[in-house]
């Protein structure tokens, strides 16, 4: 086997090349709006069943899009989420990336409810951020749940729910609560995700803004 010599600012550009080169091959077909979003994730995991099982609400790519120019905040449910967002970009348009599970007063009230200081979060967010919100969460879906129910109680509606929680406990169920809303929605259908797809989703909007 032959090791390609690359200069580190073209593996990116060469990667993208090959994921869109063998979803060629293998018969897939990306819609133009959503590819670059597919090919990110499928960047950052190196699984090609992305491709099948990401969906979209009508128009979700360029609401978000539009959401950030109005400077939109990002909140997600993990700092390692928070971590991997590109946020000099989102500052460019006057948007902040925030996570709150960290938050002592998170802390308190999701041990007082006894729920997940994810669910807390939410909330929080909605609370404290007085900006059209985008919400990332990769991790937890009991913040998905949250969100449901805040749109169920009070007719709060956010810019975009991505929403790509892995695992095994409501996580399939969280995400088809979302896919029901009248929100604009990045949903990946399954178990599978990740606090980095959550990531490469909000990457591929900022980037090719």
């Amino acid at each position: 086997m032959e090791i390609k010599r690359i200069l580190p600012s073209e593996i990116e550009g060469e990667s993208f090349r090959i994921i869109r080169q063998e979803l060629s091959e293998m018969g897939k077909v990306v819609p133009a709006d959503v590819e670059p979003t597919v090919v990110r994730v499928i960047h950052t995991t190196a699984d090609f069943e992305y491709a099948d099982t990401l969906a979209f609400s009508d128009g979700a790519i360029d609401k978000a899009k539009d959401a950030i120019r109005r400077g939109a905040h990002i909140v997600t449910d993990t700092n390692m989420a928070l971590a991997g967002i590109k946020k000099a970009i989102l500052q460019k348009f006057g948007g902040e990336a925030h996570c709150f599970m960290a938050d002592s007063e998170v802390a308190r009230l999701a041990s007082e409810q006894k729920v997940t200081r994810a669910y807390v979060s939410m909330e929080v967010a909605t609370k404290t951020i007085d900006k059209p919100l985008i919400f990332a969460v990769g991790n937890a879906p009991t913040a998905l749940i949250r969100l449901r129910e805040l749109y169920d109680e009070t007719g709060y509606k956010p810019e975009l729910i991505i929403g790509v929680p892995v695992g095994f406990v409501n996580v399939v169920e969280a995400k088809k609560l979302i896919m029901e809303m009248d929100v604009p929605y990045i949903v990946n259908v399954g178990r599978k995700g990740g606090s980095g797809v959550a990531a490469a989703i909000c990457n591929s909007l900022l980037v090719n803004m």
